[in-house]
């Protein structure tokens, strides 16, 4: 089961496996088959209504309300409105909205690229789990940006990505941040988290023409399956469009 429709399933599809399989292992470890997840940045129940279809209690907290009505229209066209609660919030009032080790799992996609101090940011979802709970982390790849500028033409902006702080090619760079592997490594460690598995996520989906995807018989399929296939190789995460970290508090 797929969070999105099947086009789309090629950018969610990595990330939807681990985190659908380390919720199962968790369950089975606790020996509880209903977890407590938070979703954070997950405002419209991308992931959000996908876990509460598997049983599992979500609260999502996300700064727009707009996202969060969407969210639950969603849970309630999904018949899942009594597991997914939405709270208006971010990263910084998490500790307001949420009880300290009060979660089985955290979900952060695409959320520390956008946060003022990822650190604190990610101190504080750390702070939300219980001891061996997992957080699945996804933000922007900063050499994939490098290849995709590159691919593009704009070599300027690819040697900006590469060179900057923050992995922007320029003022009009529409992404705050970009990560390496390290980096995000890094900082899951200092919130005092084991990575226990790194993905590559889209390292071809952002790459062939989209033309080709979509009249060619079968290549939405063929490529997820190259996507799947390709992710767990360390080889391909320096040109994946993002990267996707699963992390557990020690």
């Amino acid at each position: 089961m797929y969070p999105t429709r099947p086009r789309s399933a090629l950018r969610t599809a990595v990330v939807w496996e681990v985190v659908a399989a380390a919720l199962s292992r968790r369950a089975a470890e606790l020996d509880q088959p209903v977890l407590d997840v938070l979703d954070t940045g997950g405002g419209t129940g991308n992931f959000a209504v996908p876990v509460a279809r598997l049983g599992h209690r979500v609260t999502v907290v996300d700064p727009s309300p707009d996202a969060l009505f969407a969210l639950e229209r969603r849970a309630a066209e999904a018949g899942v409105t009594d597991l997914v609660r939405a709270v208006q919030g971010d990263t910084q009032t998490l500790p307001e909205v949420v009880n300290p080790g009060a979660v089985d799992a955290v979900l952060c996609h695409g959320v520390l690229e956008v946060v003022d101090d990822p650190a604190e940011a990610l101190g504080h979802l750390a702070g939300t789990l219980r001891k061996g709970g997992l957080i699945s982390l996804l933000a922007a790849n900063r050499n994939g940006a490098v290849l995709a500028r590159a691919l593009a033409g704009h070599f300027n902006e690819a040697k900006a990505v590469l060179e900057a702080a923050d992995g922007r090619w320029g003022e009009g760079d529409p992404m705050p941040r970009r990560f390496t592997a390290e980096e995000l490594g890094g900082l899951a460690e200092a919130a005092g988290l084991r990575v226990e598995s790194v993905h590559g996520v889209r390292v071809f989906a952002d790459l062939v023409p989209g033309v080709l995807v979509d009249t060619e018989p079968g290549a939405v399929e063929a490529l997820l399956r190259l996507e799947q296939a390709a992710a767990e190789q360390p080889a391909f995460h320096a040109v994946a469009t993002q990267l996707h970290l699963l992390a557990s508090l020690t």
